[in-house]
């Protein structure tokens, strides 16, 4: 038996939920995957998966065996990378944990770029849903987070803010008005996330936050009951676009459709909040080429820095930030639910 390539299909059977997705992953039979785990109990003299007609479990031992496995693996990549290093062109598989809206509205557009600049780097996309934090499971965690990170044993660059805005469409602004205030919302039909998330109301800022200037506006909001109610973000963006109403969204998911004018920003000398976009590793000596090579391309493209990329390149960026005033006002204001940009 060869024990490695046995420990590597048992962590893809995992990591895949099953012998028959592994073995599509692998490109390998069904009844290799099935025999390869086997052999592997076996050798070990251990059960290490409960198996049901529906789904297979790990056991107690085999959640300790594939901790084990896990980190046995990783060394061997770095070995794999440090005898590598000499190598110039990034290559072999990467595996990248990402929310959905991030991968559909940013992710899959850039992705041509980088397989013309690196041939021999395929890439790997799960996004099961939102993302709160990394997975070792993945060479590169892509994630959101609205308060400073803390420290662990991982290693995270920052990607750009994304800052949180409303939007509507032109039809549906023509048609009843564009708010000048957030009292004005009351007017306007709403999309919002259901109203359990934002029981503390909505709270808008505008104005300057330094300590030389004087304080800001702040207005707090309870929301009545929205037109459409929504923790699926992609169902709240097509229905905004659609005319449906005034939409809460991230900037970098409505990139797109503010610089075609499908949607319109509504508010913009008022602030919500803002959030801070991620890319994390596990901490390691030695990291492949091909995954150093695929978060400096995410850096080269966000621009890595503490602004909002997105909202500058559509010409609305928050009228009143000068220094980081969403983030200040944020610190001494009562913060609603966060609007799921997963």
């Amino acid at each position: 038996m060869d024990q490695l390539k046995a420990m590597r299909v048992f962590a893809r059977v995992i990591d895949e939920g099953g012998f028959a997705a592994a073995a599509r992953a692998l490109d390998l039979a069904p009844a290799v995957v099935t025999r390869l785990v086997a052999d592997l109990e076996a050798h070990l003299g251990a059960r290490l998966l409960n198996r049901t007609t529906r789904r297979i479990a790990l056991t107690e031992v085999g959640e300790a065996f594939l901790e084990r496995t896990r980190r046995i693996l990783g060394e061997i990549e770095e070995a794999e990378a440090l005898a590598g290093a000499a190598t110039t062109d990034p290559r072999g598989h990467l595996r990248v944990l990402v929310p959905p809206a991030l991968a559909v509205h940013q992710l899959a557009k850039h992705l041509p770029r980088f397989h013309r600049q690196y041939p021999q780097v395929t890439v790997e996309l799960h996004s099961p849903g939102p993302v709160e934090t990394l997975d070792e499971a993945f060479d590169l965690t892509l994630f959101s987070a609205r308060q400073p990170l803390e420290s662990g044993d991982f290693v995270a660059r920052r990607l750009a803010r994304t800052e949180v805005i409303l939007c509507a469409s032109p039809e549906y602004l023509d048609r009843r008005g564009r708010p000048q205030h957030p009292s004005e919302l009351a007017q306007h039909d709403t999309l919002l996330p259901p109203i359990s998330e934002l029981q503390r109301g909505i709270s808008f800022h505008r104005g300057h936050w330094g300590d030389d200037e004087p304080a800001g506006e702040i207005v707090t909001l309870v929301p009545q009951r929205p037109l459409l109610s929504t923790s699926h973000t992609d169902t709240m963006y097509a229905a905004a676009l659609h005319g449906l109403g005034i939409a809460g969204l991230p900037s970098f998911l409505i990139e797109d459709a503010l610089l075609e004018h499908a949607l319109e920003r509504i508010l913009p000398e008022w602030g919500l909040f803002s959030m801070t976009l991620w890319a994390a590793m596990p901490t390691r000596k030695h990291v492949p080429a091909r995954t150093r090579a695929f978060l400096d391309f995410l850096i080269g493209v966000f621009g890595g820095e503490d602004r909002d990329p997105w909202l500058a390149a559509a010409g609305c960026e928050t009228r009143s930030c000068a220094g980081c005033p969403i983030e200040q006002a944020a610190a001494v204001q009562p913060q609603p639910a966060p609007l799921n940009a997963s």
